[in-house]
């Protein structure tokens, strides 16, 4: 099923940004100069909360890419940019994304979701993210913010801590990739 990932906590609502933006209020961007990128991820498992937030901040934004990928792939309406009003255009995407889980419900093998896979998994194999180049070096974090991802970050840790000390490495592994930010 197609999912959108806005990560809410109690009232608050924030979007998933890539390191160009700040960690500011509205925008949950990662840590800098930590592990980030999934292909930087293999064989390796977080050592700090830093690299956890990390990992399970790029899983969810490939998890977003993919979805977008494969509703554009799908539904040629939402290649361009639209000329409907904003109200029109969310009841399209809406459309779009109703008519996709009836296909995902009624032919569970679905070609176009396999092709939109191998090119994520394509991408990550051809990019290099040795390379700080198209992002922004300079930005204006708040304290406030900063905090509270590193506390979020903390608890996550914390529960990954101790489901790895009395689980077997099946269920951490389950919780260190599945688990929703």
């Amino acid at each position: 099923m197609i999912l959108f990932f806005f990560l809410i906590k109690f009232v608050n609502k924030y979007y998933l940004v890539d390191g160009g933006y700040a960690n500011e209020p509205g925008f949950l961007a990662p840590y800098r100069v930590t592990r980030y990128h999934l292909q930087l991820w293999r064989g390796n498992t977080p050592k700090n909360y830093k690299e956890l937030f990390n990992l399970r901040h790029s899983l969810a934004r490939s998890y977003v890419e993919r979805a977008f990928g494969l509703l554009k792939k799908r539904w040629g309406i939402l290649r361009a940019a639209g000329f409907y009003d904003v109200k029109t255009q969310v009841r399209i995407i809406n459309a779009c994304c109703i008519l996709h889980n009836f296909i995902r419900d009624e032919c569970p093998h679905d070609a176009l979701l396999d092709e939109v896979d191998q090119e994520l998994e394509d991408a990550l194999d051809n990019d290099s993210y040795d390379s700080d180049e198209d992002e922004i070096t300079t930005v204006r974090a708040t304290n406030e913010w900063t905090l509270f991802r590193d506390n979020l970050a903390k608890e996550m840790f914390e529960q990954y801590k101790a489901i790895s000390r009395s689980e077997s490495s099946e269920l951490v592994l389950y919780f260190l990739l599945d688990m929703p930010l």
